[in-house]
């Protein structure tokens, strides 16, 4: 059983209950994704499932990946991704997976980059409050202060919040609890925020550590 997709993250929105609560959801276009191919445990040492996701101009496909995804009878694919399974008895190559495979109130988990933020300070990668604001403080507004003492230990320790490259990572969000899911305009609504820009690729897969009810 497939328990994953690729998709993009569409935008943020807010949808009302009947109480009149307004829930922040995230709109995932989620598919269609052709399986372009199996990993089977005897070949390739584990059980996966390959999928594609959007289209790429031919004279951008090299020559290895138009055989490869002329063996899949697709024309193109503009990311490729795997999904470990359990077993392979319910998918074949050339199937097309949508957003189907979740339900209704179901958990997920959202993977994807975080929004990257280049060089920062202190303030802003790790929410310091900065110097005072009295007259003298003028200089130290923003800057991080001591980071260690001059003799004991002399140094300064591993770890140490300080300036530096802040986002681009790879970032996972858990739980979050299916809305709506609309397999005809391939669509997908979730509860709360995913990681990355509009438009930023997403790979959506079953909650792994759902809460037991």
């Amino acid at each position: 059983m497939l328990n994953g997709i690729i998709g993009r993250k569409v935008g943020m929105t807010q949808i009302f209950e009947d109480s009149g609560e307004a829930i922040p959801v995230t709109v995932i276009q989620a598919g269609p994704c052709p399986i372009v191919q199996l990993k089977t445990q005897e070949k390739d040492g584990y059980q996966a499932v390959q999928l594609g996701f959007g289209k790429q101009k031919e004279s951008r496909i090299n020559k290895p990946k138009q055989g490869h995804f002329a063996k899949a009878g697709i024309d193109s694919a503009f990311v490729l991704r795997e999904f470990r399974v359990q077993s392979l008895d319910d998918v074949s190559v050339g199937s097309i997976v949508d957003a189907s495979v979740f339900s209704e109130g179901e958990l997920v988990d959202v993977t994807g980059t975080s929004k990257g933020r280049g060089f920062t300070g202190v303030v802003k990668r790790w929410k310091f409050a900065g110097g005072k604001k009295s007259h003298g403080g003028e200089q130290d507004l923003r800057r991080p202060g001591s980071i260690g003492a001059s003799a004991t230990p002399s140094r300064v320790f591993k770890g140490k919040r300080m300036p530096g490259r802040y986002g681009a990572k790879r970032h996972t969000t858990q739980n979050l609890p299916v809305i709506q899911a609309d397999p005809e305009r391939n669509l997908l609504v979730v509860k709360g925020a995913v990681p990355g820009p509009p438009n930023g690729l997403l790979l959506i897969r079953k909650a792994s550590k759902a809460p037991s009810a």
